[in-house]
Order: C-alpha cells, then structure tokens, then sequence
C-alpha cells in the first residue's frame, strides 16, 4: 500500500542502450538522493520509481537492465521527475529520442509534475518542448549544441544549475548532485539537505549560479590555503567580517584573497560571506525558536531588516515565512512541497 503523503519521484531511464560511466553516475545520484533510506531526515522520505522504456528488456549492446515495472507512461504519476544525462549518440542526434520519453515528459509536465535534468538530459526535455523560453543549462561541452539545436531555449553554460520553478536544470556530473541536493532543501529544509550533504561527505550548499568553469576547485594544500580561513570564517559568522581582514587572516593582499577565492568558489569574498550567513540563518530559523533579531545577530547580518531583505533575494520568502514551512529543529514529519497546488 502506497505512503500517504508520500513524493513519488520517477527516473525516467533510457534502457535499451548502454550507458557510459558518466552517464550510470547521474544516474546513481538521483537514486542514492531520492531512493536511499534517509527517514531519519524526514518522514515519509521520497519514493523512487525507475522508469524504463522496455521494462527489463535486454539492452542491444553490451549495457546493464533496469528491473522495473514501471514505464515511461508512469512519468505523469510522478510529482517530480528526474532526466539522467541521456546516451551520446541522442545527444549528437545519431540516434533519436525514444518518443515514450518525450511524450511521457510532455504528459508529466502537463499534469503539473516537477521535472529535473541533471548533465545532458536537457536535451531530453527540449526536445519535449518543455525548454522554450527558459533559461537552463547543461554540461558546458554540449550547451552550444543545445543552444543551436533549440534556438528558443536561453542557454547557460555558466553554472551549475538553474531552478526556473517547475523546470530544473543541471550542469554535469558533480553539479547533477548539487541540483538534488537543491531540490531536497525546496521539499525538506536547509537542516534535512545539510545532514544528508553530511553523509554523503560533500559540501551541503554550493549556489546554482556558481561557475561551471573553476580554474582551481580546490584550494591548494599548502600553508596559505585558504581552508584554514574560510573554516574560521564560518565559526565567526556573527563578527563584522572584511576582505581586508579575511585577506589579512589568510597572509595575502586583499586583490589576491579575492582572485583566489572567486577561482576556488565561483563567488567574490562577499557573496561568498552573504551565501554563508543565508545558509546559518536558514539553519537557525529550522533548528532554533530564536527571534528573527536575535536570528539576524548570530549569522552576521545585523539588523532584522536586513535579515529580512539579503533573505527574501536569496531563499525567495520571508525568514518568517520560512519558519512557518519548515518544522523547528527538521524534526520527521516535514513533506515536500506539494508543485501541483
């Protein structure tokens, strides 16, 4: 018997061909997001649906079988459906796009379902028509083709990912998982995606718009690192923070701290500080009853009217408003946002 309440999430997987290691590890975030066993976090948690074309049948070359009962008419069931990356040769238009993906993707939309694409899906949900007008992204190798092929479609080949409300989209592989991640704070709260960024050892929040394109991903290991002061940073939210001091902490000239940190991050030292203190409010709001004053001191954004201001351009929402849609303390019991209503 189904949960009540329960989020169907529906992978829509193309399994008549073989997929490439890339293409079975977006494949695997979806799966170890939304279908792991995670109800601790939040109950009831996702329910996963793999979605095939063939139901079991053997792939023609050599490849692996999605064992399912599912199909890709059971798309429009779904409240949120997720696109894995689809084969390179759909991609290079060697080969067409299976029409029960597409028009099961049409029906889902339609029927007022969340649909997500992580790396190369996007051409999935273009080819569906779902795309024309929004801005999207994908990996950065295949968006100029995107962009030529689907010229109604504003592509992005700077970020990550982008959130256009019911329309996701994701730059490739690691930026696939912070898409999910994204979804799972939307549905659950900043507290639920945190702990599972935790067990999944990964960072619990990078920003959609960060850089797709990072000269230096990780700070180097030597002994100007910049984690030493970026972890210092984080345990001094509630301080008055500068470049200068950041820079003087970190024993380099503010212009170098700045290039350093926005070739490492995608963000200036600022924005970088702003997208922090967000996140420690929105953590605040969840686990804590403090007052939006007191919530406001503590993350280092001053004034409650300030709060209230970075909060509503950042998360959309009021910090009242916030607290109001999510559980204190991201106790069990917080569902998803209903996409239909």
């Amino acid at each position: 018997m189904e949960a009540v309440g329960r989020h169907i999430v529906a992978v829509a997987v193309i399994d008549d061909v073989t997929l490439s290691p890339w293409d079975m590890y977006e494949l695997g975030i979806a799966c170890a997001v939304f279908g792991g066993a995670h109800t601790d976090l939040a109950d009831p948690w996702y329910e996963l649906r793999l979605c095939g074309i063939r139901r079991g049948a053997p792939p023609r070359t050599p490849g692996f079988v999605v064992n399912t009962g599912y199909g890709m008419a059971d798309l429009a069931g779904a409240d949120t459906v997720v696109v894995p990356s689809v084969p390179d040769d759909c991609v290079l238009g060697d080969r067409p796009l299976p029409p029960e993906l597409l028009d099961g993707l049409r029906q889902a939309h339609a029927a007022g379902a969340r649909i997500v694409s992580l790396c190369n899906g996007a051409f999935a949900l273009a080819a569906a028509g779902l795309l024309d007008g929004r801005r999207v992204t994908a990996h950065w190798s295949h968006t100029s083709l995107l962009a030529k092929r689907h010229p109604d479609v504003d592509v992005d080949d700077s970020v990550l990912y982008v959130d256009e409300g019911q329309v996701l989209t994701s730059a490739g592989l690691s930026a696939g998982l912070d898409l999910c991640l994204h979804v799972v704070r939307c549905d659950f709260g900043a507290h639920v995606a945190n702990q599972l960024a935790r067990r999944m050892v990964v960072p619990a929040h990078r920003p959609g718009g960060q850089a797709q394109f990072v000269e230096r991903p990780v700070a180097p290991a030597d002994d100007d690192s910049l984690g030493p002061v970026l972890h210092w940073a984080l345990e001094n939210l509630d301080r008055p923070l500068s470049v200068d001091t950041l820079a003087a902490r970190a024993r380099m000239s503010p212009r170098t701290f700045h290039r350093r940190l926005l070739a490492a991050t995608g963000l200036t030292p600022m924005k970088w500080l702003l997208s922090q203190r967000i996140a420690r409010a929105q953590a605040l709001l969840e686990s804590t009853e403090l007052p939006i004053d007191k919530v406001s001191e503590h993350s280092g954004l001053g004034t409650a009217n300030n709060l209230r201001r970075h909060f509503a351009a950042q998360v959309g929402v009021s910090p009242t408003g916030y607290r109001l849609a999510f559980s204190v303390g991201g106790q069990p019991g917080v569902r998803p946002r209903d996409r239909r209503s």
